[in-house]
């Protein structure tokens, strides 16, 4: 019997070139479709590179310190960038947009990753950069992907229901009773991702996390056990970061007079 290989497969520099060369097809289906997707989708590419290549440099040599400070500045830019990146996905702003945004991100995830590391995984000392960094960065990927679905969907939400609302405020309901059902819905789509994503999970998709272990020679169950904690951690740190900045939005939207404040609201902006 062949014994199994351990540890992943090294890939070389000209291998790493021949997968640059898969973003083609997009590129060639865009050019086809006259999507006019391809130079956005070569400048992603190129930008993608770069920044893991910087990435991986910058990792190779903090995984090899015992600096916290430095361990945990990283760590807090990683988190500002998960912030203001979550509002730029979004089709319209409000004065204080940024701040909702940060503070969002950096409480939900502080908490649910400072949760994992000191109860759960233990690792010596806390502040191991080989588990701190990744399960932070997972976290942080997922949380802004929620939190900018939840704030589109509660900007969105107010202005095609704005007559309803007002009609609410109108009759003496506070600015919750007219409010309450575009923040539940805002929540509610916000959370469909990872739920969706935790129902297949196994099924029809490998997460990268278990992937990795996998590939380095972990053994399957191990890679199962970490993985699970690690939705666990995406879940709970969405579900968080969501629901703080919906709320935070509906409050700056409003007002304590019980009014709808979409004035406040800047002009809609394209997607990129």
């Amino acid at each position: 019997m062949t014994p199994i290989t351990t540890g992943a497969l090294s890939i070389s520099d000209g291998r790493l070139a021949l997968a640059t060369l898969l973003i083609l097809v997009n590129v060639a289906l865009s050019a086809f479709l006259r999507l006019g997707l391809g130079r956005t989708l070569l400048i992603a590419s190129t930008r993608m590179v770069v920044q893991l290549l910087l990435v991986g440099s910058v990792l190779e040599w903090l995984f090899h310190q015992d600096n916290a400070p430095a361990i945990l500045l990283l760590a807090l830019v990683m988190a500002l960038i998960a912030g203001i990146s979550a509002v730029q996905r979004t089709r319209r702003r409000f004065a204080g947009i940024y701040r909702n945004s940060l503070v969002s991100v950096m409480g939900s995830s502080a908490l649910v990753t400072g949760l994992a590391i000191v109860a759960i995984i233990q690792p010596e000392p806390w502040f191991t950069p080989q588990y701190l960094i990744p399960l932070l960065g997972m976290v942080l990927g997922n949380t802004l992907n929620g939190i900018s679905l939840g704030l589109d969907r509660l900007m969105e939400g107010l202005l095609s229901r704005r007559e309803q609302v007002e009609a609410w405020l109108a009759l003496g309901g506070t600015r919750w009773e007219a409010c309450n059902a575009v923040v539940r819905d805002a929540i509610r789509i916000a959370m469909i991702p990872t739920i969706n994503s935790m129902m297949v999970m196994g099924l029809v998709s490998l997460p990268g996390m278990m992937t990795g272990q996998i590939l380095e020679g972990a053994a399957p169950a191990a890679a199962v056990r970490y993985q699970i904690v690690i939705l666990f951690m995406i879940s709970a740190a969405t579900a968080l970061g969501v629901f703080g900045v919906v709320l935070l939005g509906y409050r700056s939207l409003t007002n304590q007079d019980h009014q709808l404040r979409l004035d406040r609201l800047s002009s809609l902006r394209p997607r990129t």
